[in-house]
């Protein structure tokens, strides 16, 4: 609405519009007055028509905003945990990390000597293979650092590798495994072959961190005698699990048989002798008298029981009996013998107590002239 379009209608017109507009006093006005009171009116409408649109744009600005709002922002309230569940929590860890931490039941360092990480393996018989490790707790802990955020997921493991007549290595299975013990019984198959251990950390993506690498060793063919428990036999045992391969004999195995059979290890023509012997009598053929002891142990159970001597497995006969030869040191050992069902629900047990007391006389030397 504008002046001339008001001007160009009749006095009756605009009386008729301000009627409607409600103007004041319109039925006596004149055309001029009806215009400037028309146009008047139109302005006031104008304005309040605005008005009214930015508060509504403003309010419907307003509901958007708040219908924005992320329901995070809101505070919820978090319920305290309890003392007990708490105590569960830190139990439940604690024996995570324990069934993590392959250096937990390791013993200290004996004479101040800092702690050497090694894993040595021996052939138990042709299907069975006998590891046994020592491991720092700095070198676990050199695991986690390095492994970092993969740490949480991962497993500790031993790997095994199948070595090729070239000397290739290829790895045919990770073995789970779990703290708190240092030895473990790996089965292999389709003997004879030449195998090693790997002992580390494996992550969730398949990466390893390796801890320590084992020795060499061959597994005999199937038709050997099996009884590697026996003492007596320790030289083949050494041999088969490399103490005698022309790259040089293992450290970490001879130190392990060593100190397991509490006599020297190395090629039995030093060794036949035992360890009380002086081999210097011996290499300059003086006259010497040299004694040593062995213990044999000899038994029966049903032949599907499980037999244990000083903790070690024993391979039983078809018949359900075994033979077991020990070392005898000069000392008091007990020597317990465990037999077990295959169900676990029945043991019994038998113990031995053995003491050795050798005693050296003076030697005699009597003239050698006429009587």
């Amino acid at each position: 609405m504008t002046p001339a379009t008001l001007k160009s209608q009749t006095c009756k017109d605009l009386a008729q519009l301000a009627r409607k507009r409600g103007v004041p006093g319109w039925h006596s006005m004149r055309k001029d007055q009806l215009v400037r009171a028309l146009m008047k009116t139109s302005k006031k409408g104008a304005g309040q028509a605005t008005r009214r649109s930015s508060a509504g744009k403003a309010a419907t600005k307003n509901g958007a905003g708040k219908s924005r709002k992320p329901p995070s922002s809101r505070r919820t309230a978090v319920a305290p945990v309890s003392p007990r569940v708490r105590s569960r929590i830190q139990n439940l860890q604690s024996k995570l990390e324990l069934i993590k931490n392959l250096a937990a039941s390791q013993r200290q360092a004996l004479d101040g000597k800092a702690p050497v990480d090694r894993l040595v393996v021996m052939v138990r018989d042709p299907y069975w293979l006998h590891a046994y490790w020592e491991l720092s707790r700095q070198s676990v802990d050199r695991a986690q650092a390095a492994m970092g955020q993969h740490w949480h997921a991962a497993r500790p493991v031993l790997r095994l590798f199948k070595l090729a007549d070239d000397g290739a290595a290829s790895l045919v299975r990770s073995i789970a495994i779990h703290g708190g013990v240092s030895n473990w019984y790996v089965d292999v198959q389709d003997p004879p072959c030449s195998y090693r251990l790997e002992i580390g950390y494996e992550a969730a993506d398949g990466s390893f961190f390796c801890l320590a690498r084992s020795n060499t060793v061959e597994t005999p063919t199937a038709d050997m005698s099996d009884a590697v428990d026996d003492a007596q036999n320790a030289d083949r045992i050494f041999a088969m699990s490399g103490g005698y391969s022309p790259q040089g004999t293992s450290q970490e195995l001879q130190e392990l048989l060593e100190e397991r059979l509490q006599r020297p290890m190395g090629s039995p023509m030093h060794t036949r002798f035992g360890a009380g012997v002086d081999r210097r009598a011996v290499e300059d053929n003086e006259f010497h008298l040299a004694v040593d002891a062995e213990l044999m142990v000899y038994g029966v159970s049903r032949r599907d029981a499980h037999v244990t001597l000083k903790g070690e497995p024993v391979q039983l006969r078809p018949d359900g009996t075994f033979s077991v030869r020990l070392n005898m040191p000069d000392r008091r050992q007990v020597i317990p013998v465990v037999a077990s069902t295959v169900d676990g629900v029945e043991q019994r047990t038998i113990v031995l107590a053995i003491e050795r007391n050798t005693k050296v006389m003076e030697p005699v030397v009597r003239d050698g002239g006429p009587m």
